[in-house]
């Protein structure tokens, strides 16, 4: 009995350590996408707040926090201040199987890659919830618009996926960056390096899974959850104060969560560039995050730089480009594998 509540304490005691890390990190990379979007559109951004402006984040929290939460006198009250607390929460609990080192995972299980893709897809709900829930025509627009969307490009996410798994032979997280240990690189009798990540025999998918997880999670152009040109602010039209903020809360930790999807399928996860000295010295969590901020600029340039999609362009590239290649190169990768006998033990 006592070693089951040290093991629940030191479950509990990991999970508020990635949670305030992970609540810490989100903070700065919003401030991170703000300043990226300024100097593309050769302005300041954040600059008052702490240093460089490092604090404006912060400051957002305490305005948020201390703001009237105002419920629409129509609104079904239980689901209206549910539906953002289901959005963040789910956001934060996907973290839970996310290897950010060798051994650094709250919960190191051989499903992992499942369990992530079931939270993600899970997210939808919280938006549905608060789009029905504010009894307004708006968010309730927004809100189906964002599942038809969500639901989209999540097929094209589960083939990329499966084509992951066909190399890596495992659905362990931590599995699947090992197994990058050896590829194309290591063929041609180089050390372990950025060769031998599945970004490059994968290509074409790591392609479609950076887009789709721009839509998955809302982001520029593929924003029209809260295409304000046409639907105000979305979903979250009538929310206002913490609420809002929770909705806030749960997208961008939905995005860094897709950064470091796409880091540890595709990028090597806290790998080294290169496995040599001195590169080699540094722990693995520095390569991690710095992979998954050079993922999250790459998602700040997008959103700096790319128009907005129209509706019926969203749904004809997630249908009929996507889903296509993304269905073709699962039967290639397979045939590759099996032809060559490459498949892992």
């Amino acid at each position: 009995m006592a070693e089951l509540a040290l093991f629940i304490g030191l479950i509990l005691l990991q999970s508020v350590a990635l949670l305030t890390a992970l609540l810490i990190v989100v903070s700065f990379l919003i401030y991170f996408d703000r300043k990226v979007w300024a100097a593309v559109q050769m302005r300041r951004g954040p600059n008052v707040v702490g240093p460089f402006g490092l604090l404006q984040s912060f400051a957002d929290l305490l305005k948020f926090v201390f703001k009237e939460v105002i419920i629409p006198d129509g609104a079904n009250k239980g689901v209206f201040v549910l539906a953002p607390m289901v959005t963040a929460i789910l956001a934060l609990a996907a973290w839970a199987v996310v290897p950010i080192n060798d051994g650094w995972a709250i919960a190191d299980i051989n499903v992992g890659i499942l369990y992530l893709f079931a939270l993600s897809s899970l997210g939808v709900y919280g938006v549905i919830m608060g789009g029905w829930a504010s009894n307004s025509k708006y968010p309730f627009l927004a809100a189906l618009r964002s599942a038809a969307q969500m639901v989209s490009y999540e097929v094209s996410i589960g083939f990329v996926i499966i084509t992951v798994l066909l190399c890596a032979g495992t659905l362990n997280l931590s599995g699947i960056v090992m197994s990058q240990q050896t590829g194309l690189g290591t063929m041609l009798g180089l050390p372990n390096s950025f060769l031998d990540w599945y970004f490059l025999p994968l290509f074409p998918m790591f392609i479609i899974f950076f887009i789709s997880a721009l839509a998955e999670t809302n982001r520029p152009p593929f924003d029209l959850v809260e295409a304000e040109s046409e639907l105000v602010a979305g979903h979250m039209v009538e929310y206002s104060s913490t609420p809002y903020l929770l909705f806030m809360l749960g997208e961008y930790v939905a995005i860094t969560l897709m950064c470091a999807m796409t880091t540890v399928l595709f990028l090597g996860g806290w790998l080294p560039l290169v496995d040599i000295p001195v590169l080699n010295w540094l722990p693995g969590v520095f390569w991690f995050m710095l992979k998954l901020v050079f993922v999250f600029f790459m998602f700040a340039m997008v959103k700096a730089i790319v128009p907005r999609y129209r509706y019926d362009q969203l749904m004809r590239l997630g249908w009929k480009v996507f889903l296509p290649i993304s269905l073709a190169w699962v039967a290639i990768t397979a045939g590759v594998l099996v032809s060559f006998g490459w498949l892992p033990s």
